[in-house]
């Protein structure tokens, strides 16, 4: 089964596509973790890769649907994967169409995630994290048990990303409504866009998901 999550910045996709992965024995392709691995590798594509990005050039369509071909071979992806970052335009997603028929294989599902662009700016601005072991929290949804103490590891040291502010976030979901958002028509004139509420709890957003997978739809 091979799935793409879609939508904007803050939705959960990363949150859900672990859960995916964990409950069908899919494997979660970030194309940002293949890139640094390929270059890693110093495979023919990672060389390529590296040479463009040591320019400052951003990575063409080529390169990047030749890295997910050669990363869905792998063994660990024969029951399936789901796609976190890509595709991003039009362009890449009839690219990874045109892929996958040269395989034999294709989508099953291209889930969205709608979340109000409002709720993302308080999602997004509101992260921080454990300097120490990476614990997530939230201002609002998800603070430390006890104030400025890691449930994780006891650390009192925190730190929040640079771009998690109001101002940035609002450009990222600029971009993303410019972008990615006309995927949603590519992929729903092909019958395989379905919709889940991403503004619900974690628990019923997964719910939502297994249903679509399960059942092949899912009512909004």
């Amino acid at each position: 089964m091979n799935l793409i999550l879609l939508g904007p910045p803050g939705a959960g996709k990363g949150t859900q596509a672990k859960r995916l992965e964990d409950a069908c024995n899919l494997v979660q392709l970030s194309t940002g973790d293949m890139l640094r691995a390929a270059v890693e590798s110093e495979s023919e594509i990672g060389q390529q890769a590296k040479s463009i990005m040591e320019r400052g050039e951003l990575v063409s369509d080529a390169i990047m649907i030749a890295m997910i071909r050669d990363r869905i071979q792998e063994v660990d992806c024969l029951n399936g994967f789901i796609l976190d970052g890509f595709p991003r335009t039009t362009a890449q997603a009839e690219a990874l169409d045109n892929m996958l028929a040269d395989m034999n294989a294709n989508l099953n599902h291209v889930i969205e995630m709608k979340v109000e662009d409002a709720i993302l700016v308080d999602r997004i601005s509101g992260r921080f994290s454990c300097s120490n072991c990476g614990a997530g929290y939230h201002d609002t949804f998800q603070k430390p048990v006890v104030e400025n103490v890691c449930d994780n590891c006891g650390s009192t040291e925190f730190s929040r990303r640079k771009d998690d502010n109001a101002e940035t976030v609002a450009l990222r979901l600029e971009a993303y409504h410019a972008q990615t958002a006309p995927l949603l028509p590519y992929y729903d004139a092909q019958g395989r866009l379905t919709r889940v509420d991403g503004m619900a709890g974690i628990d019923e957003v997964t719910r939502q998901i297994m249903s679509i997978i399960e059942t092949g739809s899912w009512l909004t």
